[in-house]
Parts: structure tokens; sequence; C-alpha cells
């Protein structure tokens, strides 16, 4: 069951839909060409669907954060959508003010026009509530000329912002369908829905593994746990383990050991279903060697798990029924320390299990593996996807729920 519309349930014909959109890109640092357009070819489906039905189109997007290396126009996000759709798609250097409202006022059914960044908005990103974001310009410039907001950014979805959450209330909120998608497909592994479910947490956003393994055992969601990545070495670190000093220092670099004593409480109540490396890939003068846990501490970095714990996690994983994929196992970027996502990953890939993935460097790695077509559900959101299934309230999912005056 699903608590919001869909495109299904609203007659678009002649309608001016505001669509929120997450074109956000990877870009070429130095001629900002974008080099990744998986998401604007995802969000083209919702939008096509709207052309078809006759609706007059306007995107809502983002690209970057004002002021930061990745920002830019939406000039060639609108041109790479054109290519995609094989359609003529307009876009317009303006937010809301007057350019942008003739623009669609100039729209004809059928019509597609993308709108500049969002970002360009200093109010978008301003920490306000939504019935606040309802009152700014943004809002009371664009809502007057349309008939209905489409919310398909669910990468997007866990912020609070004026795009995302203003038109909430004031136009009638229906779900895109990558929107759609994500929440049918996360719902059922949020509910945790068939067992054993095992969560693989790798990367090196450590400050998430604590907050993850909290909720998923805590609320029965998860049979398991995997640490691997520098979310590994944190718990082990917090078991008692001496990694050796330039690790320990890393971790304290990124003031993650602020989360060792939530960690020692769960692998107290949890000592069977946290599961951590045994076996490690360390950098020593640029080459990889393999230690196992009984060679610690170590003066190298450690930059990877090795094939002891590769064969531990796919045991485990062989017996899954729900996968949850966040992260890699250590530095895959260098060859000779991608032995542990390699290794990971492809056991995910090959399980019967129903498997879920989402965030750049770990569709990055499956994609870098050849691997992306081997998972059930790759999601849009990295921050939103683990926000989602650790039970928290988005924002941007919220707003759907609501009906327009």
């Amino acid at each position: 069951m699903v608590d919001f519309l869909t495109l299904d349930e609203f007659d678009f014909t002649n309608k001016t839909a505001l669509v929120r959109v997450d074109f956000n890109s990877p870009l070429n640092g130095d001629t900002q060409e974008i080099t990744d357009d998986t998401r604007i070819r995802r969000h083209a489906e919702t939008i096509k669907e709207l052309m078809e039905k006759k609706a007059r189109v306007v995107i809502l997007a983002h690209q970057g954060r004002l002021g930061g290396p990745d920002y830019s126009t939406l000039e060639k996000h609108a041109e790479r959508l054109r290519d995609i759709l094989k359609q003529p798609v307009g876009y317009v250097d303006d937010v809301f003010g007057e350019k942008a409202q003739q623009a669609i006022r100039a729209l004809k059914p059928g019509d597609a026009l993308v709108l500049n960044n969002v970002r360009g908005f200093p109010g978008e990103t301003a920490k306000k509530t939504p019935e606040e974001h309802a009152k700014s310009e943004l809002v009371t410039n664009l809502a007057p000329l349309a008939d209905v907001y489409v919310g398909d950014g669910f990468a997007v979805a866990h912020r609070s912002q004026a795009s995302v959450v203003g038109f909430s209330g004031v136009l009638p909120c229906v779900a895109g369908r990558i929107m759609e998608r994500e929440l049918r497909a996360l719902g059922k592994v949020r509910r945790g829905e068939e067992k054993p479910c095992i969560y693989v947490l790798g990367g090196a956003k450590a400050e998430d593994g604590a907050a993850v393994c909290e909720y998923v055992l805590g609320h029965g969601t998860a049979d398991y746990v995997l640490a691997g990545g520098v979310i590994g070495h944190l718990f082990l670190h917090a078991k008692g383990v001496a990694l050796g000093e330039a690790t320990v220092d890393y971790l304290k670099s990124k003031n993650f050991l602020q989360y060792v004593p939530t960690i020692q409480n769960l692998l107290t109540k949890y000592p069977d279903e946290i599961q951590m490396p045994v076996d490690f890939g360390v950098d020593v003068e640029g080459k990889r060697e393999d230690i196992g846990v009984q060679d610690l501490p170590t003066a190298h970095s450690i930059l990877d798990i090795g094939s002891k714990t590769v064969a531990a996690f796919s045991h485990l994983l062989e017996k899954a029924k729900i996968i949850v994929l966040s992260g890699p196992m250590g530095v895959y970027e260098r060859d000779e320390f991608m032995l542990g996502t390699k290794g990971v990953f492809e056991n995910v890939a090959k399980s019967t299990a129903f498997s879920v993935t989402g965030g750049g460097n770990t569709i990055e790695a499956l994609e870098k593996l050849g691997l992306t077509d081997d998972i059930s559900y790759i999601s849009t959101g990295g921050g939103a996807l683990m926000e989602y299934l650790i039970g928290k309230t988005l924002p941007g999912v919220q707003a759907l729920r609501k009906k327009g005056d």
C-alpha cells in the first residue's frame, strides 16, 4: 500500500506540472561537461510520460552547491535531456523571475522547460519549515502558474528545501515514476519482509555505521551487519583491536571516535550479528601485502579487507533473502585494493536475494566491475536511501502526503 498519489491518479491534460527531479551529475572539472547522465536518463521516464499526457512540464533541479566547484547552470542538462528524449526541451536562464514566468506561460501541452539551477536562489537551502518555504519567492512566484507538483527526486527527499517541500499544501502533490518505484521497492526492505536480511556496510562514512546498526538490529530488520571499509576499522577499534597508529589517526581526523561508546554497546548486545574483518590488505610502499588480525597493529595504512573476510562474508550472503549494499570494502579506485570489494560485490550480484544499493561510490564500484545489471534495485539516493531505511521521515516524501488547496 502507498499513501500518496501517483501519475495514474491525476489528469495532466492541458495542466502545468512543476516537476522536481535530481539532475545533479558529475562534471568535468575543466570543461564543466556532464560525465555521467544516469540521473537525467532515469528522470526522463517521468518527464516523457508527462509530455505524452499533454502536460506543460516545468522542470526544477539543482547542480552542485552555490559557490562550489560543481555548481553550474542547467543549460547542458537541458541539452542532454533533449538528446535523450529526442524531442525539443526548452531552457531559461532564470528560476522564478519574469523570464521564467514568461517562458512558462508560453508553453503548450506536451512542451517541456528546464528552469535554471534552483540553488541559485539562496532561499532554496535555507533552514525553514515547509510552511515557511511555502512563503518563499520560489513558491509564491511559481505556484500560481502551476496546477500540480510532481515530486520525483528521491535523492533529495531527505532535504527540507524550498523546491522539495515548499509546494506541499499549496498545490496537489503526486509522486513521479522514480519516486514511486523507490518507495515501493524500499518499503519491502525497510520492513524486512524476508529473512535473513543482511546489511553490508562499507565506505568511508563511518558516522552512518553506528546509526544503521543501532536501528536495523534494534528493530529486528536485519539479521546481520557486515562491516567493511572505514566502518569496519571503527568497529574493530571499538572492540579493542589495536589497528595501528596510521589507521587510528585517520579515524581521529574524521572525528569518528565519538561513535565508539555507541558501537561498544552494540557489540555487547549483538556480538554474533555484527561481523567484522579478520584479514586486511595494507599499503607497503605502494604495494599490497595481506595480513591477519593477529598481525595487528600495523604501521601501514589498511586499505582493504582480505580473502578470508570475503569468504566469511560470502558464506552469510549465500543464505540471504534481502541484501542492502552500502559502500565498498576498501580503496577500490586502486586495482591492488579492489580484492575485497570485488569479492563481496560479486557474491551479492550472484545471490538470489532481493538486493538494494545506492550512493555514488557503491554504484561507481559496481559499474567498474560490470555488475550493475545484477543488482535487483539501484536507488537514485545515497543519503536519502539510508535515512529512509533506518526509519527516518523524509521531508520530500512527507510532502507528497499532503493535499493541496
